[in-house]
């Protein structure tokens, strides 16, 4: 049985969905189905009830998570261990930072940065929120700020940051305009980054505007936010971004895009500080720096 076997078990365990559990590794679903079939067939044993609209866990794939999980957490923290045990004195930890953090946050991790001078240099890395997430779990950063939600149970999660949505839209559609309704959107494409690119939260966007008759969708495979303002302007898309006119995400606005809220479609985007249960718990080796990140956090900011 291989470390990979038991990751894939626990991803598909977590997702209950084999195509959201694949994205989430990074694969194609079909080689993830095969792994998961190879464990099975090596432990004999039936692991999830498998149907065209569900997938659940047998009373054998039950008993394994706790012990896979288990079984991760213990390998994961190795590094970290060793590179406790190892190191002397002022060490150097990495804060995941997901693209288009707004400044009040900036601001306040900077804050966190003066406050463990003494015993600790904070340097930021950037990434995607499931990239992120992955690196903390695994050791590699001791903190990150991640969209939310994020579902580790391996993780503790801070929510720091609320921030409002609406749609950004060609603007001479729209003259003179101060809010919409998604019915005023019908006739534009939606259009979103890819899907490694984007935070799980617009996954479920993108399902309610369905629902509420957004049907049209463009979907990008790397040119980023910049390329979505661009078909954004050409007058034949739109998006969903942060309101607030001091978000960075407003930097990427070109000509003829303007971002109004929506009258009657609910939409924030919650941003959280995660960093590993058993390593901010007490005798973690972040013990220390999660204690002054909860001090720094405390009161969540909202746009």
């Amino acid at each position: 049985m291989e470390m990979l076997h038991l990751r894939y078990f626990v991803a598909v365990a977590e997702e209950l969905n084999f195509s959201q559990a694949a994205k989430k590794l990074h694969m194609a679903a079909s080689p993830l189905s095969q792994r998961i079939k190879d464990l099975e067939h090596e432990l004999d044993q039936q692991l999830f009830n498998r149907s065209t609209h569900k997938v659940a866990l047998t009373q054998a794939g039950e008993a394994l998570l706790p012990l896979a999980r288990d079984v991760l957490d213990r390998v994961s923290s190795i590094p970290w261990k060793v590179r406790e045990a190892a190191r002397p004195g002022r060490s150097t930890l990495f804060v995941g930072m997901p693209a288009g953090v707004h400044p009040a946050l900036r601001e306040r991790v900077k804050d966190l940065e003066e406050r463990t001078r003494e015993t600790a240099e904070l340097k930021r890395w950037p990434g995607g929120t499931a990239e992120l997430v992955a690196d903390v779990r695994d050791g590699k950063l001791a903190l990150a700020l991640a969209r939310l939600p994020v579902t580790d149970p391996a993780l503790e999660v801070l929510p720091v940051m609320t921030e409002r949505l609406g749609a950004a839209v060609p603007a001479d559609l729209f003259p003179g305009r101060t809010s919409l309704t998604v019915a005023d959107l019908t006739g534009l494409s939606y259009v979103a980054d890819s899907a490694d690119s984007t935070p799980v939260y617009f996954d479920e966007l993108d399902g309610r505007l369905a629902a509420a008759g957004v049907k049209k969708r463009i979907k990008l495979s790397s040119s980023g936010y910049a390329g979505i303002a661009e078909l954004v302007s050409t007058g034949i898309a739109f998006s969903i971004s942060m309101l607030d006119p001091g978000s960075p995400m407003q930097l990427y606005r070109l000509d003829n895009v303007t971002i109004l809220p929506l009258e009657d479609f609910e939409a924030t985007l919650e941003t959280g500080l995660v960093w590993r249960a058993d390593r901010g718990g007490h005798g973690g080796d972040l013990e220390g720096l999660v204690s002054r990140a909860r001090e720094v956090f405390a009161d969540p900011l909202e746009t």
